[in-house]
This record gives C-alpha cells, sequence and structure tokens, in this order.
C-alpha cells in the first residue's frame, strides 16, 4: 500500500504541477509566435503595398518620358535623310582648295 501511497504523492505533488507548467509555457510560446507571425505578415503587406505603389510611379515615369517607337524612327530618319544630303554636298561641290596667290599662300 506504501508504494501507491508514494505513486499517488508522486503524480500528485510533482507530475501534475509540471504538465500544467509546460502546458501553460507551450500555449504561451504558442500566443507569442502568432503574435509575431502576424505583426511580420501586417509589415510584409505594408511593404508589398509599397512596392506595388512605386512599381505603378514607376510605369506612370516610364510612360511620360520615353519616346515611342514611332517617334524613334521619324528622328532616325530625318537625320538619316540629313546626313546623305551632307554627304552628297561634300561629294558633288567640294573642289579640291587652291589657294588665291600662286605660292601657296605665302607672302
Amino acid at each position: 500500500m506504501q508504494e501507491s501511497i508514494d505513486l499517488s504523492w508522486w503524480i500528485t505533488a510533482v507530475e501534475l504541477p509540471v504538465m500544467g507548467g509546460l502546458f501553460w509555457l507551450i500555449a504561451r510560446l504558442r500566443r507569442d509566435a502568432e503574435s509575431a507571425l502576424e505583426t511580420v505578415r501586417a509589415r510584409a503587406e505594408t511593404a508589398q503595398a509599397q512596392v506595388r505603389e512605386s512599381l505603378a510611379a514607376y510605369k506612370l515615369e516610364v510612360a511620360k518620358t520615353y519616346v515611342s517607337v514611332a517617334t524613334l524612327k521619324d528622328v532616325e530618319r530625318r537625320l538619316t535623310d540629313h546626313l546623305l544630303r551632307i554627304e552628297t554636298k561634300l561629294e558633288n561641290g567640294c573642289a579640291p582648295f587652291v589657294p588665291p596667290y600662286g605660292d601657296g599662300g605665302r607672302r
């Protein structure tokens, strides 16, 4: 009979409080972890919203400042035409330079 009393005393005096403490510790850790997770989730959502706003602003800036392909092709065509006209003038209209005096410009 003494052994059963010792065993029941051990369960009552030691194991139940320890198990209760472990249960309380596990519950508290879980609550703290969920709270921390919710904080991280809120920060991530805020950061994601900021990134989306920044991306939208960048897209708008690109749409405002960059030229269209058609405009770029038009400018390229005009520059090419102008350079070809200059090249034609240089080929057709330039004679070798002859100094005004017969001594090669020396006096």
